[in-house]
């Protein structure tokens, strides 16, 4: 199998748990929080939970290359604010060294947003600065900057807004996009009409080499409607054609391909289906 697909698990318990939530699915490949996702401070990681994590890791055969994190929801690397900004970063390098501790390569965050008080360029250098903060004072984990929908202030629904992080990223050996098929089609790209220009646009404003990860999901709303809405796969208004499209373009291969998708009842169904696809 060249893709690597699963799911947002649940690490409840313990962050050991996600690869056994993961495997059950049938996933190759998993995304999780190392931390709770509404708490500004957590517990650090015990020494036990890191030390079953990787065992877990290695006997479901998950390899930490197709591992996933997700950052806090509360984390605004863009905050226009010098408080929020502060202990945005703060809460980010803390997630950045909970990955280095799993032994993971990959954190996935959303950019950030303007709050309507500041410009979206400045918004955005705010970004690649904690970006900066946060490579400095870590090693061997890559910040993976995920694509918005647009919803309210928020930054990085636009290609050229991902590109303008990445040319201020000191290290760009370490920073990397994941693209929400979802929030791509809801930010005004057309996947369905248009599926091998959108790919042509990500690859001539950002590069396809910057690509790291594929958060695929439907979606409830319509083109360019800036609004957040996952749906299960073939459910929404992408349709079943383009997964099976998707499925079949080598472009995607060797990444975590990762399902939000509303429905976890169906994630096991729907990672079968997709690998249908693939092989079909």
């Amino acid at each position: 199998m060249k893709k690597y697909i699963g799911a947002h698990v649940s690490a409840s318990g313990g962050v050991e748990a996600a690869p056994v939530n993961a495997h059950e699915i049938g996933a190759n490949a998993f995304a999780l929080f190392t931390k709770n996702q509404r708490q500004w401070v957590s517990k650090p990681l015990t020494e036990e939970s890191i030390r079953k994590f990787k065992e877990n890791c290695k006997a479901y055969d998950i390899d930490p290359r197709y591992i996933l994190p997700h950052d806090s929801y509360l984390i605004n690397l863009g905050h226009p604010e010098e408080e929020g900004l502060a202990k945005s970063r703060a809460a980010f390098l803390d997630e950045m060294q909970r990955c280095e501790q799993l032994g993971l390569q990959l954190l996935n965050f959303h950019p950030g947003s303007h709050l309507k008080k500041i410009s979206i360029e400045e918004c955005l250098d705010r970004v690649a600065e904690s970006i900066n903060m946060a490579l400095d004072k870590t090693q061997g984990v890559t910040a993976v900057i995920e694509n918005t929908a647009g919803q309210g202030s928020n930054v990085g629904h636009e290609f050229w807004q991902l590109k303008y992080i990445i040319d201020r990223v000191e290290d760009k050996s370490r920073v990397g996009v994941c693209l929400d098929t979802c929030h791509t089609y809801s930010a005004g790209y057309d996947f369905i009409g248009e599926y091998d220009k959108v790919f042509r646009e990500f690859d001539e404003t950002v590069g396809f080499h910057y690509l790291k990860a594929i958060h695929l999901n439907d979606t409830k709303k319509a083109l360019g409607s800036h609004v957040d809405r996952h749906d299960s796969i073939g459910k929404g208004l992408l349709g079943i054609d383009f997964f099976k499209r998707f499925m079949k373009d080598e472009r995607f291969d060797n990444m975590p391909v990762i399902l939000e998708t509303p429905d976890e009842t169906l994630w096991a169904e729907e990672i079968r289906l997709l690998r249908s696809f693939e092989s079909s």
